[in-house]
């Protein structure tokens, strides 16, 4: 019974072996290789972290401050006014000194049409004759006022225009965040390719130091057997030691692009630098774009580019302005019915003044010289806008030619190397069978590695070009909605 015990306890206990076996056998996530970092992966953490993208997000607060600036303008306002008057009536001296006056509850706003009125009531203080509007027990009134512009301010007047002016302070915002993050974009683009390049440029050198140590070992092998001159060694370890020190210009590189690029690969407040092990190969050539494809983006640059947009905001901001000053060319005639304010006249029974004024400005030169300041930007901003458009039209074309130009580097380049190569090797075969020298050979390597270099540096500058060419057509200018994260206190 023992012994049947114990062999049921093996058997149950031998698939949880197996099983705990096989969970080990497993690769942790600890020993996947990283995740290569992508441009589009940069440009979403500048979404989310940059401050300066942060700060521009900030513009949408200040535009909102605007708008309600120009609202306190036409917002309510309770008015209590209490006015006391002791005096000695004419018609009748016997009386004495009488204390008279009222007391005023009232609420007073302005119209954007440039009317402005007030409605409330009054308690008269003492003894008072009431003409119109009285309830109560003859001692209270209501009182009724107004203001009406019929020609300079009617429509247009400098509250209303002040608050045309905040409503554009959001499309104004709104192009600053589109550059602001157009720039960004484009500098991380440029930045990141001059990081993988001067990764794989550190490659390269390593790769060529770890084949000049091992010919180092050979050549010092062979002089020790008499095979070759010691002066094959000298020149052996002096390719050696030069190779180390490009090697350590090119980490040196590397490690600066790093401390640059961090800056635009911000963590928790503060810039972090991006891993090495997450340098990505260089990705496949893309697809040219058509004439049409061409056209099609110069005409939506045109409109999508901030610097146009920009011009077009102020364009209007400038016609607010053109218009008020046309509008202070005008005669002022004024309308306004307001209740007696003076306790004096309110006693004797004097309830409401009614009046007309007209103003008519003879030289008007303060008018005509804001309407020629006006009319003046906006010539200006016409010619703005042209040029602006022209370098719509010039930068596209710019980013076009070095598309192509950087892929005609390439094709070069890649034929240059792939010649070389050959050439090395077949270098390498006369060293092989004591034709060549250490000399020749590590010159045509040079040559090599020159080549692998330029091949390099003509496939950054192809995605960099690429990326000019993404920010000459604005297609950076429209930013996801969840990248600015602005709380209106």
């Amino acid at each position: 019974m023992k012994i049947l015990s114990f062999v049921l306890c093996w058997l149950f206990m031998l698939p949880v072996v197996v099983y705990s076996g096989q969970i080990g056998d497993v690769p942790g996530a600890s020993s996947l290789p990283p995740i290569p970092l992508s441009l589009d992966e940069l440009h979403a953490r500048i979404d989310r972290t940059h401050p300066l993208l942060k700060g521009a997000g900030a513009e949408k607060t200040i535009a909102r401050g605007k708008m309600l600036k120009a609202l306190g303008a036409f917002e309510p306002t309770l008015v209590n006014d209490t006015e006391l008057e002791r005096f000695i009536s004419r018609t009748d001296p016997a009386s004495g000194t009488q204390t008279v006056g009222y007391n005023d509850t009232l609420v007073e706003a302005l119209h954007p049409s440039g009317f402005r009125g007030s409605a409330g009531f009054r308690q008269a203080i003492g003894e008072a004759r009431i003409p119109d509007l009285s309830f109560g027990n003859g001692n209270q009134q209501v009182i009724l006022g107004g203001y009406l512009p019929l020609l300079r301010g009617l429509m247009v007047n400098p509250e209303r225009a002040e608050l045309q002016r905040s409503e554009l302070a959001d499309p104004l915002a709104e192009i600053k965040i589109a550059q602001t993050r157009q720039g960004l974009f484009l500098a991380a683009a440029h930045q990141f390719w001059e990081w993988v390049s001067a990764a794989k440029l550190l490659d390269v050198q390593k790769r060529a130091l770890a084949v000049a140590e091992e010919r180092y070992t050979q050549v010092d092998e062979r002089a020790k057997a008499g095979a070759v001159a010691p002066i094959d060694v000298t020149e052996a370890g002096h390719e050696v030691h030069r190779r180390r020190e490009v090697a350590i210009a090119a980490r040196r590189l590397l490690e600066q692009e790093q401390f640059k690029l961090s800056m635009f690969f911000w963590e928790n407040g503060s810039p972090t630098i991006p891993p090495i092990d997450r340098v990505p190969e260089f990705p496949l050539e893309r697809r040219a774009p058509t004439t049409e494809d061409v056209t099609a983006h110069k005409l939506d640059a045109m409109k999508e580019r901030p610097e146009v947009k920009e011009l077009e905001v102020e364009a209007r901001l400038n016609n607010i302005d053109l218009t008020l000053a046309k509008n202070n060319l005008l005669p002022s005639l004024d309308l306004e019915a307001a209740p007696a304010r003076s306790p004096e006249k309110f006693v004797l029974g004097l309830g409401y003044r009614f009046g007309v004024e007209l103003r008519i400005p003879l030289m008007q030169r303060r008018g005509r010289g804001e309407v020629l300041q006006a009319q003046g930007q906006a010539e200006r901003l016409v010619m703005a806008q042209q040029y602006r458009e022209n370098q719509v039209l010039i930068d596209v074309d710019n980013a076009l030619s070095a598309v192509e130009r950087a892929k005609e580097r390439i094709e070069e380049a890649a034929q240059a190397l792939r010649l070389v190569e050959i050439v090395e090797e077949g270098e390498r075969y006369r060293f092989s069978v004591g034709t060549s020298s250490v000399l020749f050979v590590n010159l045509r390597e040079r040559n090599t590695i020159d080549s692998q270099t330029q091949v390099i540096r003509a496939k950054a500058e192809y995605y960099k070009a690429l990326a000019l060419y993404q920010w000459a057509i604005g297609a950076w200018s429209k930013s996801p909605s969840e990248a600015i994260r602005i709380s209106y206190r």
